[in-house]
């Protein structure tokens, strides 16, 4: 059997197992302990389930003090992200998802530099940042402390 990670966003708060059944209209089986600790799971779609505490949060963690790692995957899902470490409160990177453009749309000088017969130029998906002074750097480089940090967190 393959193994698998996951990763999705997801909403969730601490309910015990009885008041989770009382929630669903259930009631608690005799073999089930109404105080076990756990939290409620609301998802994306909207399905709600419930989550026993130790698994719970084995596998969640909140949307901050992430790695570089979780951030990235928030990226992916079209979240912002910032360190909390950065010195400029305003700064966040985000994803900018490749398309194809008409090369005399480009919104720098990269057309000076393409050949006039290509029409369409591919733009590859790249990491952009939102500096402290409102600019916005185009293909944004994490450093290696920016790697090895946990104190990634996602932007609202």
């Amino acid at each position: 059997m393959k193994k698998y990670l996951g990763v999705k966003m997801i909403e969730a708060e601490p309910l015990n197992l009885g008041d989770y059944n009382k929630l669903k209209g259930w009631e608690i089986p005799a073999n089930e302990d109404p105080k076990t600790e756990g939290y409620k799971v609301v998802y994306p779609d909207g399905y709600v389930s419930w989550s026993p505490k130790p698994i719970f949060e084995e596998v969640y963690r909140q949307t901050q003090n992430l790695t570089f790692g979780l951030a990235i995957e928030a990226l992916k899902k079209g979240e912002k992200v910032a360190r909390s470490g950065w010195n400029g409160k305003s700064m966040f990177v985000y994803l900018v998802k490749g398309n194809e453009v008409r090369r005399e749309n480009l919104r720098n000088e990269a057309d000076k530099h393409i050949s006039k017969e290509f029409g369409l130029v591919k733009l590859c998906p790249h990491i952009d940042m939102k500096a402290a002074d409102g600019s916005i750097v185009v293909g944004w480089l994490a450093s290696q402390t920016d790697m090895l940090s946990d104190d990634w967190e996602i932007i609202k």
